[in-house]
């Protein structure tokens, strides 16, 4: 995949297709040398150990209409490129967290692609689910949880036009304010 919010729509759509209810993204700078790191986190069905063993196959798939799934191997493809490498704890009945990193300086690490019209196109899709958004660097932190935002609403679908519009512009200021300086694509 060329770009970050292509993977996060990948990995979320496994999260909703296993039942997830609540699903979390987070997008972190941290440690040294500097990783970009990616957690998405679902209550979904969750996975044996054995499954998560072989996951990153992309011969092994839940799916039933066909023998393939590439999602996470090529998220996987993606973390070990960059120099990083992908993490998965999953339980049954509980739900999975994956997590990749990705050094921000490897020449080929993936760049962000457009996260905002991927995380708006998710809860417009999906506005059932309880959507939390994490970024998080050295310089700042930004949430968004959409359980809040329609506390807010007063009976207004939260897949209105004009709310799915604040919640995009509010996300491409949040990426502004905490990774502007960090990663230079955002600069």
């Amino acid at each position: 995949m060329k770009d970050l919010s292509l993977h996060i729509m990948d990995i979320t759509q496994n999260s909703i297709a296993a039942g997830a209810d609540k699903i979390s993204i987070n997008l972190s700078v941290k440690g040294h040398p500097q990783m970009l790191v990616l957690e998405i986190l679902d209550n979904g069905r969750g996975m044996d150990e054995e499954f998560v063993r072989e996951v990153t196959d992309p011969f092994k798939t839940s799916r039933t209409t066909r023998n393939v799934g590439l999602g996470i191997p090529l998220l996987l493809q993606s973390a070990n490129m960059a120099g990083g490498e992908l993490d998965i704890k999953s339980e049954p009945g509980r739900g999975t967290a994956i997590e990749a990193r990705f050094n921000i300086n490897h020449i080929d690490r993936i760049p962000l692609g457009d996260i905002p019209e991927t995380i708006k196109m998710l809860i417009m899709a999906n506005p059932n689910i309880s959507w939390t958004i994490r970024f998080s660097s050295p310089n700042d932190n930004f949430v968004l949880d959409t359980d809040e935002i329609k506390q807010h609403l007063d009976g207004i679908s939260i897949a209105n036009s004009n709310v799915l519009e604040w919640i995009q512009n509010t996300i491409a200021d949040g990426i502004k304010l905490v990774y502007g300086g960090v990663l230079d694509e955002v600069n």
